[in-house]
């Protein structure tokens, strides 16, 4: 488990150093984006509450508890996590896969589009989008 949230962490800090790449008006700003979404779904996945609580928007708050039980009692890891923004920021769309063992059985989800809203000068994760 250490091991996955050290490449996760390392997946993480190469897309933040990639922000010159893209082309839309601040790409700074679209790339913190996905990177709190990436922090989200790793915290989650490692029933971290403060991660959590750190990316967790204030509309989601009366959530929390839910979000940090999702993967309580289950050994979880993500598999191929990479995430960009959306045209227009309010997105962030990931590929990728969340594995969790239940009962001895693998059951994967699948990562998606999540809504992104800025807060405080800090992105927050704000739920599936659409």
């Amino acid at each position: 488990m250490v091991r996955v949230f050290i490449l996760l962490l390392m997946a993480i800090l190469i897309a933040s150093c990639d922000s010159g790449a893209s082309t839309n008006g601040d790409a700074s700003a679209t790339d913190d984006a996905a990177a709190a979404v990436e922090g989200y779904l790793t915290a989650k996945v490692s029933n971290d509450a403060d991660g959590i609580r750190r990316y967790l928007c204030s509309a989601m708050e009366a959530d929390f508890d839910r979000e940090v039980q999702s993967f309580s009692g289950v050994e979880a890891e993500i598999e191929g996590m990479a995430c960009a923004s959306d045209e227009g920021g309010a997105t962030v769309t990931c590929e990728g896969t969340i594995v969790a063992v239940y009962g001895g059985e693998n059951r994967d989800f699948p990562l998606g589009t999540y809504s992104v809203v800025e807060e405080d000068g800090e992105w927050k994760w704000c739920g599936e989008a659409g």
